[in-house]
């Protein structure tokens, strides 16, 4: 067994991507931890593996296929120029290119994984999976909300090992060398850019740090003042909370997507903070309150 940068290589054949051992801890953690709660909260714990079985594949196949149709820019480079030297890797690159297994639409362990489209993916499949087996909705996606940050602040740490997730240059301390074939415009160049005297803001460990964060305050929501609360509140909390942080790293982040020459991210972002905060004050015009009693165990 040979331990490369990019993962573990196994009889010298298969290689297991660090990346991807990651995103598996990172479910399985949060998994673990929605487990707890739920029993917790009197519900029976094995819904959360069997919602967690039909979230996967969904997850990671629109996590896939948003960042195949709305690839960043640091991809997309040469696509509306004449120079051949540029990387041109825009949607119909990924299709005409499907089955390449270094760069193309079904590499996902080379990264490009989009938060946005595995939290929908997930949250299609959870929904299916309760839908039939007839359990409340709201409640449940509550304990996701709480679980979900922490898989969060482990997740990011695969984009640590990619290089892929940086924003521009800082003199702060805490500042991260990115290597040349890591790096995107402006800041390829090692000669203007010297790799042993520039740093890059870590967004990767600022959301780590922050969903950490948003996961402590959760959890005390959860345990302390759900009484306070409708079942699916704290979803909706999660979403607002996601997106507030998101739009502004976008500011510092040198690789981000653009449709029209809008930072698309960022647009998800203020549709989505708006339509959390506002179905929230909505569902709690009046001082409406959560007056259901928590679910027996069979739940």
């Amino acid at each position: 067994m040979l331990f490369e940068q990019e993962g573990i290589r196994l009889f010298d054949q298969l290689q297991i991507r660090y990346y991807g051992l990651i995103i598996v801890l990172a479910m399985l953690v949060a998994a673990f931890v929605a487990a707890r709660l739920a029993r917790r909260d009197g519900r029976d714990p094995e819904h959360i593996w069997g919602a967690l079985t039909w979230a996967i594949i969904p997850g990671i196949f629109l996590a896939r296929l948003w960042f195949v149709f709305f690839p960043p820019i640091s991809i997309t480079a040469g696509c509306a120029t004449e120079i051949t030297t540029d990387v041109c890797r825009n949607t119909a690159w990924f299709l005409s290119n499907f089955f390449d297994l270094q760069n193309g639409a079904i590499a996902i362990w080379s990264g490009g994984l989009s938060i946005f489209g595995a939290v929908l993916g997930g949250f299609i499949g959870a929904y299916l999976y309760l839908r039939r087996n007839k359990l409340p909705f709201g409640p449940w996606m509550d304990i996701a909300a709480v679980a979900l940050p922490l898989g969060q602040a482990i997740g990011r740490w695969a984009n640590y090992v990619n290089q892929e997730l940086y924003g521009t240059v800082t003199n702060l301390p805490w500042g991260i060398q990115i290597d040349a074939a890591h790096r995107v415009a402006p800041y390829t160049s090692t000669i203007d850019y010297e790799y042993a005297t520039t740093f890059f803001h870590p967004l990767f460990l600022y959301e780590s740090l922050w969903s950490i964060l948003a996961f402590i305050v959760l959890l005390n929501l959860f345990t302390r003042f759900r009484g306070r609360l409708l079942a699916g509140d704290l979803f909706l909390v999660y979403i607002a909370q996601y997106a507030f942080i998101r739009f502004i790293l976008e500011f510092i982040r040198v690789d981000v997507t653009q449709v029209g020459g809008i930072n698309f991210s960022q647009l998800v972002c203020v549709v989505a903070f708006i339509g959390a905060v506002g179905y929230f004050l909505y569902r709690h015009r009046g001082g409406a309150v959560n007056q259901q009693p928590q679910q027996a165990a069979q739940s």
